[in-house]
């Protein structure tokens, strides 16, 4: 597939990485030669470039715009699932959805993870009221050395969140449909099972890692049963989509003390509302749907989308996802 031209329209008005910038086209028409980037800042410029458009860059793309994009081969987006753009698209059109998060989003899962094993909510507190509290802080203290790490939802982010882990000496256990391949970087006290093993794999779970994406499929997957079989020294964390669990069993969980604590990026309502539960616990670190956000963001990006572009070297050719 040959594509001399893209229309970038990628804006956000809260999130200053997830704004395209010149220095990103610029690195875009750098690595595929001769390739055009035209970028677009309002959706009234965008829809009157749609027209002569033979690919687009966007957070959002709706079915009737199709009509009015005739040369249309590729909708690329750095989102990683299709929340913005559910499309029944012609053959000839693919779809390109991000593969860079697993990166960003392991750094912030293991920062929460350090958060809570090593005390910092309480060193921080001692810290305000000026105390010594070297005992009181100590009794806290946790590694994940020799920790037994599930993840829910092994795919792409799942798996990059496990390598990482690996150097930090983790069991790891990922959770899919298929149990291969296994990846390179397994040892032999690593395991994929299918989620029908969930009692014994919960059981022997320090930190249940959920990255499964949203859907009829996922949701409400877990439920009370599955926050009960966790030990009641599990962590949980969630930068997968919200809508795997009910708010209310997971507050339960955490007021009763079936799990340690939660960092949660997602939510089944967003923004989260001010009547939450989750607000008020100290057990729960709360991110707001950014657990992918850093500078480089939509470099990363570009990186990826330029990569799968050249085929061949020289070409403008697109070896599209669907």
């Amino acid at each position: 597939m040959s594509i001399k031209n893209i229309l970038v329209y990628l804006t956000h008005p809260h999130v200053e990485a997830w704004n395209f910038r010149p220095e990103h086209k610029a690195l875009l028409e750098s690595r595929i030669p001769g390739l055009k980037v035209e970028v677009c800042l309002n959706s009234k410029d965008f829809r009157e470039r749609l027209p002569q458009a033979e690919a687009v860059i966007v957070w959002v793309f709706k079915q009737p715009w199709l009509d009015s994009a005739p040369r249309l081969k590729l909708i690329a987006t750095p989102a990683a699932g299709n929340d913005w753009i559910k499309l029944e698209s012609p053959e000839n059109l693919k779809l390109s959805f991000g593969g860079f998060h697993g990166t960003l989003i392991a750094e912030n899962v293991i920062g929460a993870m350090l958060y809570f094993l090593k005390a910092f909510p309480l060193s921080t507190k001692m810290q305000e009221q000026k105390k010594w509290a070297r005992v009181k802080i100590s009794e806290k203290l946790r590694s994940l050395y020799n920790s037994r790490v599930t993840i829910l939802g092994f795919g792409g982010i799942g798996k990059v969140i496990a390598e990482r882990l690996k150097s930090f000496g983790c069991t790891i256990t990922g959770i899919k449909r298929n149990l291969f391949p296994v990846p390179r970087y397994f040892s032999t006290a690593d395991r994929i099972r299918t989620f029908e093993n969930w009692q014994q794999i919960f059981a022997q779970t320090d930190h249940l890692i959920c990255t499964l994406p949203g859907g009829e499929e996922t949701d409400g997957i877990l439920k009370p049963e599955h926050f009960e079989a966790l030990p009641k020294s599990c962590y949980f964390y969630n930068v997968g989509r919200g809508n795997i669990y009910r708010e209310s069993d997971l507050v339960s969980a955490l007021r009763t003390g079936e799990i340690a604590g939660a960092y949660l990026d997602v939510f089944d309502e967003e923004p989260l509302p001010e009547t939450s539960k989750l607000w008020e616990m100290e057990n729960v670190l709360i991110q707001p749907h950014l657990s992918a956000v850093s500078p480089q963001y939509l470099e990363l990006f570009v990186e990826e989308l330029a990569a799968s572009m050249l085929l061949d070297p020289g070409s403008n050719s697109f070896n599209g996802e669907q």
